[in-house]
């Protein structure tokens, strides 16, 4: 079901361009206590993830974006925020995000949910009395509303929640050519294509030429000035898509929302300038769980409110709490500290 919203953004970053890059340069949150702590996946892998809190609290999962990690602005600002609440984090790098290239070629995309998937079992199975919830952002929302919708009632979450998420990929890559936006396509182009190449030489540093012949197969992708180009070169060949065009059919998470059955809060800006109106989904294509909330602004991952300049308040921190909330019902069990 849809609902409006009570964000209005600040009067003085009232424009999508302003609430996206704000964030991003003058953002600071409270020092954090984080524990890390590394799994091995099965492919002979690793990911990092990035525990904070102590009480005995419920665990929320926190997925990142594109180029993003564990230490961005918004992932920083919501734990702070949830553990403000009682409630524990993790944040879950994607594989070489942590500041650690990662040890095969695989990297992430918008469609890569059996990491979350290995995370999440990883949590449930070692906190068993754990009440667990997730919130992902643009990526990695589209990442969680995928996974919830293949999983259904399968998955134990109390509540989940997803921002500014690029629901159809292959207009959310078209917008990324046009205006303004451009700059954006830019800097994450340039962003991966040197977490690439660090990628490569770090394989071949530790001998794994198998998985760094892996990267060389992909060809030149300096000259890469498209997602739509980065997509078809990139990430169809390292995961068997027949083209980006396939990635993006079967990737995109608009097509798995009315298979959600977790209580799930969506939220999206009408000026997002990483997408269109067309991205957003009609209510019946909603399942009865998802309560998806369209602001009049907020730009990408923005959301900043305030009556004072340069005084910021990071809307999204106070609303998820909310809902997660809401939907937090705790266990009588005892409940082991994270």
């Amino acid at each position: 079901m849809k609902h409006s919203s009570a964000f209005k953004p600040a009067w003085w970053l009232n424009n999508p361009h302003l609430q996206t890059i704000f964030p991003a340069l003058f953002r600071r949150v409270p020092a954090l206590k984080l524990r890390r702590q590394r799994l091995f996946t099965p492919d002979e892998d690793f990911l990092d993830l990035d525990f904070c809190g102590e009480s005995d609290g419920p665990l929320v999962i926190l997925l990142h974006g594109l180029t993003g990690s564990s230490a961005s602005g918004y992932i920083r600002g919501l734990q702070f925020a949830l553990l403000q609440q009682g409630f524990c984090s993790v944040a879950l790098n994607f594989r070489g995000c942590s500041g650690t290239p990662n040890h095969t070629a695989r990297c992430y995309h918008s469609g890569e949910t059996a990491d979350l998937d290995f995370v999440y079992r990883y949590l449930r199975d070692s906190y068993p009395h754990t009440d667990i919830a997730a919130v992902g952002f643009s990526l990695g929302g589209n990442v969680l509303l995928k996974w919830l919708g293949e999983h259904g009632k399968q998955i134990d979450l109390f509540a989940a929640a997803a921002v500014s998420v690029p629901l159809l990929l292959d207009k959310c890559a078209t917008r990324l050519d046009l205006g303004l936006s451009i700059l954006y396509r830019n800097r994450l182009l340039a962003e991966l294509k040197a977490y690439l190449q660090n990628k490569r030489r770090h394989l071949l540093r530790i001998q794994r030429y198998q998985e760094a012949e892996k990267l060389a197969a992909l060809g030149d992708i300096s000259a890469i000035s498209s997602f739509w180009e980065y997509d078809e070169q990139v990430v169809a060949k390292l995961y068997g898509f027949n083209s980006a065009a396939d990635y993006y059919q079967r990737s995109s998470a608009r097509q798995f929302l009315k298979a959600i059955q977790i209580p799930t809060l969506l939220v999206q800006a009408a000026d997002d300038p990483f997408m269109t109106p067309a991205v957003l989904p009609a209510a019946a294509e909603l399942s009865d769980f998802i309560q998806m909330e369209i602001t009049h602004g907020g730009g990408h991952v923005g959301f900043i409110s305030g009556h004072y300049p340069f005084r910021p308040r990071y809307w999204l921190d106070s609303r998820i709490t909310a809902f997660l909330s809401t939907h937090y019902r705790p266990n009588d069990d005892l409940i082991p500290k994270v």
